[in-house]
């Protein structure tokens, strides 16, 4: 079974940190962030892919579930599962682990779509980008779903 992307690893730091000695929600989401860039590296559809067509990719719906706090200095690590896609769009999922105890800190559901700045608009992603993401497509639809894939938030009430 193929490995899900490696798309980021860095150390809490310490602006990260919240009063209540933990990984503040926001830094969370800004790790997320940095995973979502080394995807869109992966796929071609980086920074400098923006800069040389004017095109980029937006996040259109997030859905964050934060399951183990991080502390200051301990390092985590994000693994990129792509979902599925189509022309103008990329569904991924993010698994923020604890690099050294493995355990599972947070994940990260993503929609992503392509867009033409100049609009902005909608746009399809260009020939080079989807064979890229139709073989990253091809090698994670061998993973399992993760778990957490889909959740809606709700309050569950006894009967």
């Amino acid at each position: 079974m193929p490995p899900p992307l490696s798309a980021f690893k860095t150390a809490v730091q310490p602006e990260w940190i919240d009063y209540n000695g933990h990984m503040n929600v926001a830094f969370y989401v800004l790790a997320f962030d940095k995973a979502t860039d080394g995807l869109l590296d992966h796929l071609g559809l980086g920074e400098a892919y923006r800069r040389a067509t004017n095109c980029s990719v937006y996040v259109l719906e997030a859905h964050v579930t934060y399951d183990r706090e991080l502390k200051l200095g301990e390092t985590l690590a994000i693994d990129t599962q792509l979902i599925d896609a189509d022309a103008k769009r990329l569904h991924f999922f993010h698994r923020m682990t604890h690099a050294e105890a493995g355990y599972l800190a947070a994940t990260c559901e993503l929609m992503g779509l392509h867009v033409d700045l100049a609009g902005p608009k909608a746009a399809p992603m260009p020939p080079a980008a989807l064979a890229a993401i139709e073989r990253l497509l091809a090698a994670h639809r061998l993973l399992p779903p993760p778990p957490q894939l889909g959740r809606r938030i709700s309050i569950k009430r006894a009967t």
